[in-house]
């Protein structure tokens, strides 16, 4: 067993991180050091695609693949589309949301709104491992 691990096992048993963040570290330390021609760890990265990657086996028919990779800039093309929908649509847009349980508001949807959440979106990762499913969504 490595040092890193070790150190990751030790701050896990001791309370200092969660069982998620300590998998994370692992799966971190599985995919090796980055090049040191990437982003310095802080710095702002590009993220141009929003990915979802789905394996499974579940079904009937054999294996299912999907690989799904959605251009940031559709995003903010959308968002920029979005002003030109009529204040009467979006508010009956809104009201359908809201029955379905969904707070969101059309009318605060602004193209700067977007760059705080595609900044967000920079640290996104989601990885459900199950037993016969892998689903990863993630931002590249």
């Amino acid at each position: 067993m490595s040092e890193d691990r070790r150190s990751i096992l030790q701050m896990l048993s001791e309370g200092k991180i969660t069982p998620d963040e300590a998998e994370r570290l692992m799966a971190a330390l599985e995919r090796g050091p980055q090049p040191a021609s990437g982003p310095a760890p802080g710095a702002r990265r590009n993220v141009k695609y929003l990915r979802v990657v789905v394996d499974t086996d579940e079904g009937h028919d054999g294996p299912t693949k999907v690989n799904i990779r959605v251009p940031m800039n559709l995003l903010r093309a959308g968002v920029r589309l979005s002003s030109i929908i009529p204040p009467a649509a979006r508010e009956k847009v809104n009201a359908a949301m809201a029955k379905n349980g969904v707070p969101f508001d059309l009318n605060q949807l602004k193209p700067e709104n977007l760059e705080e959440l595609v900044e967000q979106l920079d640290e996104l990762t989601v990885d459900v491992d199950q037993d016969k499913t892998k689903v990863r969504i993630f931002c590249e």
